[in-house]
Formats: structure tokens, sequence, C-alpha cells
């Protein structure tokens, strides 16, 4: 299959390792994986502060982006991150009918059928659960909000780490609930998000994990930089980082 990756803001400034590993799976499995050059950001983050006026541009821009990479024959799209891959499936064509153009919704929602999350497009339109990837680490699972509440993800994540050799896989306490991240929501209710970050790590301390992972870089960032602050030693380790991984 080839496979268009959409690496995401944060992926493609803070994080590009975590679209590198992306690329590593999909391609192990024996697919083809492109980069549109001229992607952008979505519009999540002005969608979900409030500017959606403001999102419909980059909406119609990413709707022409990866309408071209699917006419130029990739089957799929992919996104390491549940939050973005959420936005497209679910706002993008709601967005544009609030804007009064439903020729770009028709068009985001053909867009959005083809869009997946990555442990979404590797379990459920593949059919992989083993990746062939090894990680000898104590790992426990967070379950971001938008990918198990927006996307329904289920059980995909835990499918693809539990065949992942060497892991010692954890139960999270508390799993489904909120990191406190939630995008500007952490900037512009930091007391609010610090109590639900010291909950979420709280639970992530009481695993004995050494590594906490999730399908968003944001909620690890988060979570990392809380845990990292507190010296526990715990890393947060995306989880194409550890499908990826062959150590």
């Amino acid at each position: 299959m080839k496979v268009a990756l959409f690496v995401t803001c944060l992926g493609d400034v803070l994080f590009p390792d975590v679209g590198r590993a992306t690329v590593t799976v999909l391609e192990r499995l024996g697919h083809e994986v492109v980069f549109p050059q001229a992607q952008t950001c979505c519009g999540q983050m002005h969608t979900n502060t409030g500017y959606q006026r403001d999102a419909v541009g980059l909406v119609r821009h990413h709707v022409e982006v990866f309408e071209q990479a699917l006419a130029d024959g990739c089957e799929a799209i992919v996104a390491p991150s549940g939050s973005c891959a959420g936005s497209v499936r679910h706002q993008h064509a709601a967005l544009a009918r609030r804007a009064g153009d439903e020729a770009l919704a028709v068009r985001a929602e053909a867009v959005a059928a083809q869009t997946f999350e990555l442990s979404q497009l590797l379990v459920d339109v593949l059919g992989v659960t083993d990746v062939g990837a090894s990680y000898p680490h104590r790992v426990t699972y967070h379950p971001t909000c938008h990918s198990l509440r927006l996307l329904g993800v289920g059980e995909a994540p835990l499918q693809l780490l539990r065949a992942v050799r060497g892991i010692d896989l954890v139960e999270l306490p508390a799993a489904d609930v909120c990191c406190g991240f939630g995008g500007t929501f952490s900037i512009k209710n930091a007391e609010t998000s610090t109590a639900m970050l010291a909950d979420k790590m709280s639970s992530v301390l009481t695993t004995k994990a050494e590594v906490v992972t999730a399908g968003d870089a944001s909620c690890l960032m988060h979570i990392g930089g809380g845990l990292s602050r507190l010296k526990t030693g715990v890393r947060s380790v995306h989880l194409a980082e550890i499908l990826a991984s062959t150590a």
C-alpha cells in the first residue's frame, strides 16, 4: 500500500523522530510512505480554541494537499496523532459547512475517510498486530482523550504493544482520565491542568514503569515534562518509536 504521512505540526517541529518511526514501521511491513511537502497545520488548534473561521483556510489547504496525494496513488493517510487525525475526521467537514462551503465539506469528508491514526491503520486497516518490534522495558500506556473518545481506537494500541518482544506491559491505573494537557487548556487553565497532571503522574509512578507511552506527542510532552521535572527517571516514548524499535 502507498501511504501519505500527515506528520502534524508538533511532530514536524519538536518530535521528528516520531514521524521517522512511523515511516520505519510501515516500510518494514512492505508499504511505501510518501511525505507531501506542502502540508501545514490542519487547523485543530484554531478550532479547539474558538477561531473556527480562521481554521477554514487551513482545512482547505489540508484537503488540497492530501487530495493530491490520494490522486497520486496513495490509498491511505496516516498520522501518528489521535488528536490531529480526530480533527481531520470529525471537525473538518463540519467547519466547512459552518462556513457555508458545502463543496469543501464533501471534499473534506473524502479525505477524512482515508485518514487514520497509526494504530488504527495498522490493526483495523492492514490487519497487523505484530510489527516485528522488540523493546525490553517496563512500559505503561496512556490512552489520550482524542484517540479514546473522538477516534475510538479502542484496543488497537494495546494489541500492538502486547505483540512487542521483550516488553513488560503494565496497566495504568485510571488510564482513561485526562492528563490535563488539552492544547491551550494547559495554558489558559494552568492550575487545573497542573492538578490533573499530578494525578496522571501519580498513576504512572505506581506502575513502576520505565516508560510511559501514548499515541500523541502532545500528551507525552505534558506528562514527560512533569516526570522529568520531578527527576523520576521515567521516560515518555511515543507508540511509533516503540513499534519501530528492534533493540
